[in-house]
């Protein structure tokens, strides 16, 4: 007999605010997670997954009101309990692991503290020296190096795998019942992520708990799941096993879903007719200095070392590698919001990498950058109309031909040109990130570098997004230097990869050589960590009802 699920959702409903553009948030939603199981929960943006999460634990905002159901956890009904009792069973029977543990962690508290925190609240009997020694257990367990160091460490000083395992060393702290994953591995790169998802594997089946996954990376699915629900505008539209979901789908929109994830199989070779390079690095150094903890003599961290690569018009470079590569900072250098330590970067054969900061206005529009937050990269007290103009007319447009210039760029990327006067927060995450493409077109740049532009998207805006940026490159010929760490994304837009490892290119060539015959062992052990492979077959379609 099967053992009694540690959550049992019944018929769940949570009512949207009057005016939204659906009564409900989530509706009649049946669900449940047993002792040792692993239950991914997937669906596209707006699909209620968070909202159900949210519930769960009781952190819904004000807006959001349970209308309907129970969420049984552990037989008690968690909707049916005061406060006071919620917060006795957060971390103590169900505990939650945050996208972003940037932001889920206090940046002014060591992370050792932080952990102690989470069992000062449920266990009072431990002495000093037994919370000392359980947090550095509870660190040795997330496979921490050196616990006893790093507890004294602040978030910022850490990478983001390491934050992550923090947040997991957080909700193990009191052994609970039930751990949700709200897309934990999102912003993690390819080895960071198949080291966490491993993990989780292993500490589930140690510690006992069921856990609710949230994702919308249908690899991870295939790594970790034991059971998928679908869902879709509120509702659970399937529900199976991992293999019968993946290979066996029932729901239009299922197939759907697992058709748009990219496949790591580079298109045909596309002939670039300019030969010449609008970009180029030579030798690119940057260096900075290290003063973690504030003990002992400054450490000398290259960033760059001698990175060399040449990008044409209509081309798209793809830089990978993992978190600490130097990805993020090769774009900050070529774009100049930091200064090269050595080095050249030309563009349209001009050198710029040492020009003074007062020299660099008129390079300016030349490149522009599409960041990864949507929800961070644009002012949230603008209007998106504000935000687009604002550097054209900073450069001398007129305000009339500006704010014309935004309305045709808005159709463009495929929102209403009407949208001017509305605020970013009453846009989905795909549209933001469209905002933001048409923000960097009304530049007119010649050079556009997309920083890891669509990791926050689920796949199908994401599969939107990336034939957006394909169609720009060639309506407009611009080169995109294009900073990914999701193999399938890169194998997708890219015509070629150059493949970074501490502050090093080590392997660089066309799409179809470098994903079809790695030379490089690094190249090889990231092609080998991405998630999901071989899980996938092109799946017959079927119109989406609407």
């Amino acid at each position: 007999m099967s053992e009694a699920p540690v959550l049992d959702i019944q018929r769940l409903t949570v009512a949207l605010p009057r005016g939204a553009e659906r009564p409900n948030a989530i509706e009649d939603i049946r669900l449940t997670v047993r002792p040792r199981e692993i239950v991914c929960v997937v669906g596209e943006s707006g699909s209620g997954k968070s909202v159900t999460a949210f519930s769960i634990m009781g952190l819904l905002p004000n807006a959001l009101k349970p209308t309907g159901g129970r969420i049984l956890l552990q037989g008690e009904d968690v909707l049916a309990i005061g406060k006071g009792r919620l917060r006795e069973l957060r971390g103590s029977r169900m505990a939650m692991i945050f996208q972003e543990p940037m932001t889920a962690l206090n940046p002014v508290i060591p992370v050792g503290d932080q952990i102690a925190e989470a069992l000062e609240w449920h266990t009072t009997k431990l002495s000093r020296a037994d919370k000392a020694a359980r947090v550095r257990e509870l660190m040795d367990d997330v496979r921490l190096p050196d616990p006893a160091t790093l507890a004294r460490a602040y978030p910022h000083q850490l990478s983001g795998g390491q934050r992550q395992r923090v947040m997991i060393a957080m909700a193990l702290a009191n052994e609970p019942a039930l751990i949700i994953a709200d897309e934990p591995t999102t912003a993690l790169d390819v080895t960071t992520q198949a080291q966490i998802l491993k993990l989780m594997r292993e500490l589930q089946a140690r510690h006992s708990s069921g856990i609710l996954f949230i994702t919308h990376d249908f690899g991870v699915v295939a790594e970790i799941a034991d059971r998928v629900v679908v869902m879709r505008a509120g509702r659970v539209v399937e529900e199976g096993s991992t293999d019968e979901i993946l290979t066996r789908p029932q729901e239009a929109y299922t197939r759907m879903l697992i058709n748009a994830v990219p496949k790591a199989i580079p298109g045909p070779a596309r002939a670039i007719t300019d030969s010449a390079p609008i970009l180029v690095t030579q030798d690119l150094v940057k260096v900075y200095g290290d003063g973690l903890f504030s003990r002992g003599p400054k450490r000398v961290i290259k960033a760059l070392d001698e990175v060399t690569i040449a990008l044409r018009r209509g081309e798209t470079l793809g830089i990978v590698g993992e978190s600490g590569s130097g990805k993020s900072t090769l774009a900050r250098c070529i774009a100049r919001f930091v200064d090269p330590s050595g080095g050249e970067i030309r563009l349209d054969g001009e050198e710029i990498g040492m020009k003074p900061v007062r020299a660099l206005r008129p390079y300016r529009r030349r490149i522009q950058v599409i960041f990864q937050d949507p929800y961070r990269s644009l002012n949230p007290r603008r209007t998106i109309g504000k935000s687009i103009v604002e550097g054209p007319m900073n450069y001398g447009t007129g305000r009339v031909e500006a704010y014309e210039r935004a309305r045709s760029l808005l159709q463009l990327v495929g929102l209403d040109s009407a949208s001017l006067d509305r605020f970013p927060h009453e846009f989905s995450g795909g549209q933001r990130q469209r905002i933001a493409i048409a923000r960097a077109l009304a530049m007119e740049p010649e050079l556009l570098i997309a920083d890891e532009a669509v990791s926050a998207l689920d796949v199908s805006v994401q599969g939107q997004v990336l034939d957006l940026l394909e169609s720009v490159r060639e309506k407009f010929g611009l080169a995109i230097l294009f900073i990914t760490h999701d193999l399938r994304v890169a194998a997708r837009i890219c015509d070629s990869v150059a493949v970074m490892l501490n502050g090093k290119v080590v392997e660089i060539g066309p799409s179809a050589a470098i994903f079809g015959d790695p030379q490089h062992s690094y190249t090889q052990a990231l092609f080998a960590a991405a998630p999901g492979q071989g899980r996938f077959a092109e799946l017959p379609t079927a119109r989406v009802p609407a």
